[in-house]
């Protein structure tokens, strides 16, 4: 693994990486915390760490690897089942703000603990009451647009957000590209998405040509205040080199950034098929030139291994992470001259 030596990354807003894609793959032991923390520190490529808490972890040591590595952890989270997960989505929170962070990542499931499908109005009672405490810490909450979670069903975003206005509250959204275009073409997960493909194949609503692409309008409203960066292919169907904890094969929610050496993956790699995914990514960093009062300010690269990403691929994760924040870096000084493409 080659740690590139990057620019300063002046007005750029603040590149991190998850922690769980410190890693070379899946197949070989994962590293631990302190050596994630030399890797990221010696590659000097990303402004803060993104981490999800663990109830099993003590995060006592955590304190500790920050300042021996002067690399904070920018963005705390996890994902969270509304009914079971209240006393640890708090715990979550206030462990957040202690650590320096000022954003919470909430992945929120669809399912209710009993089993029932979330309604709206729980989605709000489970928010308002993370927003409360995020309050309290400093560590406010975001809430994830992403498979298996309640806005899976892409248009209950505007429901809710409707809902909270009511009740005075913003709706604060993570946009992650890569939960929405890789089902572009795979009537199988439009499906999930209660999206109708038509002769498109769902380009009309997730990509960023799209008419009535999602993603643009949710930028528009100002509900986008964390993004990630992982790239993917569209139409790729589900991963075949790996299955889920319920036997169910993984998704194909990542696509290497760069081409993997020879063997360790499936099939021909084609940097064309990451078109889609990089316009949607120019277009955020257009918007977030353009309108810095209403844009996030950080983006977290986000490849990682597990079953619906890069699970099963002997291919470099670290390499894509490392390549995905050069060429963030690279784009944002090229629209130095002007703003490219907005959201409608």
């Amino acid at each position: 693994m080659t740690f590139p030596t990057l620019p300063p990354p002046g007005d750029l807003p603040a590149i991190g990486i998850n922690i769980d894609g410190v890693l070379e793959h899946d197949g070989l032991p994962t590293p631990d915390a302190a050596t994630r923390f030399a890797w990221i520190r010696a590659c000097g490529a990303f402004d803060y760490i993104e981490k999800n808490i663990d109830p099993s972890e003590d995060f006592a040591p955590w304190f500790d690897l920050v300042e021996r590595h002067g690399v904070p952890i920018g963005v705390f989270g996890g994902i969270f089942r509304a009914g079971a997960d209240e006393a640890l989505m708090r715990q979550g929170l206030a462990t957040g703000g202690r650590l320096g962070a000022r954003l919470f990542n909430i992945q929120l499931h669809d399912r209710h603990a009993d089993g029932h499908r979330l309604s709206d109005e729980e989605v709000v009672r489970f928010y308002a009451d993370a927003f409360e405490h995020g309050q309290r810490s400093g560590c406010l909450p975001s809430l994830e647009v992403h498979v298996d979670m309640w806005n899976e069903r892409f248009h209950r975003v505007e429901a809710v957000a409707e809902r909270l206005a009511r009740q005075g509250l913003p709706l604060r959204l993570t946009l992650d590209h890569s939960h929405l275009i890789f089902k572009i073409d795979d009537p199988a997960e439009l499906a999930l998405s209660e999206i109708d493909g038509g002769r498109d194949g769902g380009r009309t609503w997730l990509a960023p040509d799209g008419a009535q692409c999602l993603w643009r309008r949710w930028l528009a409203e100002g509900w986008v205040v964390h993004a990630h960066a992982r790239s993917v292919a569209t139409g790729r169907g589900p991963n075949p080199l790996t299955r889920r904890r319920d036997g169910r094969p993984g998704r194909s929610i990542q696509y290497p950034f760069v081409r993997p050496e020879a063997g360790t993956f499936p099939g021909v790699w084609q940097e064309e098929r990451l078109a889609v995914w990089k316009q949607a990514v120019l277009d955020l960093l257009a918007w977030m030139r353009a309108h810095p009062e209403r844009a996030p300010r950080q983006i977290s690269c986000e490849f990682i291994p597990f079953p619906d990403y890069g699970g099963g691929l002997r291919c470099s994760i670290m390499d894509s992470n490392l390549a995905c924040a050069d060429w963030l870096r690279a784009q944002w000084a090229a629209t130095a001259g002007g703003a490219g493409p907005q959201p409608a």
